[in-house]
C-alpha cells in the first residue's frame, strides 16, 4: 500500500520519467526513450515520491490529498545532474577570452601560467568563508537553471592545505544548500609551478594526500593528458586511491590520446571524461568495462575546438553517455546544463531524448546517486523541474 501523500502534481503534459535505468544506465536505443506520461501526475510522501501515473488515476486514488500543484501545459522532468564541475575558485579569467579571440590556444595561455595555474593562484589567496560565499552564486546559478544534484571536484589547490580547504568548502556547501553535492578530489589536475622540473615529486605529494582527504571525497580523480599527468602516473595515483576506498574517475583525450582509456578500463573507473580523441577499440574497452562516457561539449563549445567527441560511435557500440558543464573559470564558465543540451544536440547531433538522458539519469549513474535521483520513480527523492514551455523539444530550442 503507497502512503499517503502530502503532495500532488497533476496534469502535466509531458511528464518525463526517464524510468527504467536506477540499476544500469541506458545505453544504445535506450536513450531514445524518456518515458513521457502525457497528462502525469506524481504523489510525495516526505520528499519522496511514492506514486507516478496518469492525472486521472491519481486524482481518484488521493482524492484526500489536500496540498495539490496544478501543472496545467507543463512539461515536468528530474532536476538535471551536473555530473563534472570545478565549481570551487577564486577569480575569474575574461582576460583570456580576449587572448582566445585574438588566436591564442588554451596550450598557448598554459604555458604562459594562465589557465589552470592562474586560477590556483587566485584560490589560494582565499579564505574558506570567501570561497564558501563564491561558490554559493554559482550553485544558485545551477539551481535556477534546474541542476539538482551537482559533482565537485577539488584541484585548484594543488598542496594539502589548499586541497582540504575546497573539500571543506564542498562539505559545508552539501549541508547548507539546496543542492545536493557529490565530492572528487582532483589533486591530480596539473603540476603545480613549485614542482615544474619534478613531476613526481608530486605524484608522491598527491598519495600521500589521499590519505587526509578521503573523509571528505568520494571520489578521486585524474587529469591523464599530455598537459598534465602520464599514464604511468596516473596509475600510480589511482592504484593509492582505490587501496583507500576511493572510487575512480578519470579526466582523458581531451588534447592528445596518451592511452588514458585503457588505464581507466583496466582499473575499473567510474567514468571516463572528456573523451574527444578517443578511438574506436577504447570505446570497446570501456563498453566490456562497464564505465559510463561523460561527455563536456561545452568546453569544445568555448575554446572553438570542433573535436567533439566521437558520439555515433559511442552510440553504437553501446557505451553509456553523460553530459555535464565541466563549469570552471577557464575553458567552460558556465553553470547552466540547458545550454550543454544545446551544444550537444547542436554540435553532437544528440536527439532531444538522448540529451535528456545524458543529462539526467546517466549523469546521475556517473557520480554514484541514480538509486536516490536522476529518473521520477516512487521511491526517490523528489527532485522535480517544472517548465513552463510547448513539449520538450523546446529545452534544447531556446537556448541560454
Amino acid at each position: 500500500m503507497n502512503k499517503k501523500p502530502d503532495l500532488l502534481i497533476i496534469n502535466c503534459k509531458e511528464l518525463l520519467t526517464m524510468r527504467g535505468a536506477s540499476k544500469k544506465p541506458k545505453a544504445g536505443q535506450q536513450l531514445d526513450d524518456v518515458g513521457v506520461i502525457h497528462d502525469g501526475a506524481i504523489a510525495i510522501c516526505e520528499e519522496r515520491i511514492t506514486d507516478i501515473g496518469e492525472t486521472k488515476t491519481l486524482k481518484v486514488r488521493y482524492k484526500d490529498c489536500s496540498s495539490i500543484i496544478d501543472a496545467s501545459g507543463k512539461v515536468v522532468s528530474p532536476g538535471f545532474v551536473d555530473c563534472h564541475t570545478h565549481a570551487v575558485f577564486g577569480g575569474s579569467r575574461e582576460r583570456e577570452l580576449v587572448e582566445k579571440i585574438k588566436g591564442e590556444t588554451y596550450l598557448d595561455i598554459l604555458k604562459q601560467g594562465g589557465g589552470i595555474l592562474s586560477t590556483v593562484c587566485d584560490t589560494r589567496k582565499l579564505s574558506i568563508d570567501k570561497l564558501i560565499k563564491k561558490t554559493k552564486k554559482h550553485l544558485d546559478n545551477m539551481l535556477a537553471h534546474g541542476t539538482t544534484t551537482v559533482e565537485i571536484k577539488s584541484g585548484y589547490g594543488l598542496d594539502l592545505e589548499n586541497e582540504l580547504k575546497i573539500l571543506k568548502v564542498i562539505k559545508v556547501l552539501n549541508e547548507t544548500h539546496p543542492i545536493d553535492i557529490v565530492p572528487t578530489f582532483l589533486g591530480a589536475h596539473v603540476v603545480p609551478e613549485e614542482y615544474k622540473t619534478n613531476p613526481d615529486q608530486y605524484v608522491s605529494l598527491v598519495i600521500y594526500m589521499l590519505s587526509e582527504v578521503k573523509e571528505y571525497a568520494k571520489y578521486c580523480d585524474v587529469f591523464c593528458d599530455s598537459v598534465a599527468f602520464t599514464v604511468e602516473q596516473s596509475k600510480r595515483i589511482l592504484t593509492e586511491a582505490k587501496e583507500r576506498g576511493l572510487s575512480l574517475k578519470m579526466h582523458i583525450n581531451e588534447f592528445k590520446n596518451i592511452g588514458g582509456a585503457r588505464l581507466g578500463a583496466d582499473l575499473g573507473v567510474v567514468s571516463a571524461d572528456h573523451l574527444d580523441l578517443i578511438t574506436d577499440g577504447e570505446i570497446d574497452e570501456l563498453v566490456k568495462t562497464n564505465v559510463i562516457g561523460v561527455l563536456l561539449p561545452g568546453v569544445n563549445f568555448y575554446l572553438m575546438n570542433n573535436n567533439y567527441a566521437p558520439l555515433k560511435s559511442m552510440l553504437e557500440k553501446g557505451l553509456p553517455i553523460a553530459l555535464a558543464t565541466d563549469f570552471n573559470p577557464g575553458t567552460c564558465p558556465t553553470e547552466n546544463m540547458q545550454i550543454i543540451i544545446t551544444i550537444a544536440c547542436l554540435e553532437m547531433k544528440m536527439s532531444t531524448e538522448q540529451a535528456l538522458n545524458a543529462s539526467t539519469i546517466n549523469a546521475a549513474h556517473a557520480i554514484g546517486v541514480a538509486n536516490e535521483v536522476g529518473s521520477l520513480e516512487a521511491g526517490k527523492i523528489a527532485d522535480i523541474i517544472l517548465f513552463d514551455i510547448p513539449d520538450y523539444n523546446y529545452i534544447p530550442y531556446h537556448f541560454g
